[in-house]
């Protein structure tokens, strides 16, 4: 099915909401050491839920910019072109995460807006053969943002167009396959476990294909 990768804060440990209160999860020691990624994502009303990006040549930016880049036979539930944030009804949308990090019970509060399920696929080929690139969604997306009564997103915040969400509704076995980072963390987690390292998932995916 192709390469998938999990995005991680600057510690390698994922985190979840307990209440109104960001705590620790899973940490990529414990990830590595089971093979398991467990749901942790909590936001706009959706049941916990594991959410990664889908590698391609129009998708080559990552959320956060260090993370495992990993293999699964297991299907995602669904697929979206961009970050699911685009299709709630927030009119200020944040584009970097350090900005949010400290009150995600408040931003991920918000609800999806009606008729999002058309910007839903079921797997990443389908969603590139009917929106082939960022741009494409990032129109169809204001399109939509508008006839809803929203103000279009700006294009300084294009960031969120530039990598999926492929979501899982429950814990995924995954074959890891490099760890990806700027930071000497990055590149000690990879020594560690004996997988390729790499600055960021374009050098991986250019030297992949």
């Amino acid at each position: 099915m192709g390469y998938f990768v999990k995005s991680f804060e600057n510690d390698f440990v994922l985190k979840t909401l307990k209440n109104k209160t960001k705590i620790d999860f899973q940490s990529l020691d414990k990830i590595l050491e089971s093979g398991l990624l467990k749901p942790n994502t909590l936001s706009f009303g959706k049941k916990k839920r594991l959410a990664c990006s889908y590698l391609h040549k129009n998708y080559l930016k990552t959320y956060r910019s260090q993370g495992v880049i990993f293999k699964t036979v297991q299907k995602p539930d669904q697929v979206y072109p961009f970050d699911l944030v685009v299709l709630t009804n927030i009119n200020n949308l944040v584009v970097h995460y350090y900005r949010i990090q400290n009150k995600l019970h408040e931003y991920y509060g918000h609800e999806l807006l009606p008729g999002f399920e058309q910007f839903m696929f079921e797997t990443p080929e389908s969603m590139i053969k009917k929106i082939k690139s960022p741009e494409n969604a990032f129109n169809l997306v204001n399109k939509f943002r508008k006839n809803k009564g929203l103000k279009p997103i700006e294009k300084t915040k294009y960031k969120l167009f530039e990598y999926n969400e492929v979501i899982f509704n429950k814990t995924v076995k995954i074959t890891p396959v490099g760890i990806f980072g700027y930071t000497a963390l990055s590149r000690e987690l990879a020594k560690k476990y004996s997988l390729p390292h790499y600055r960021n998932v374009k050098e991986f995916y250019n030297k992949m294909v």
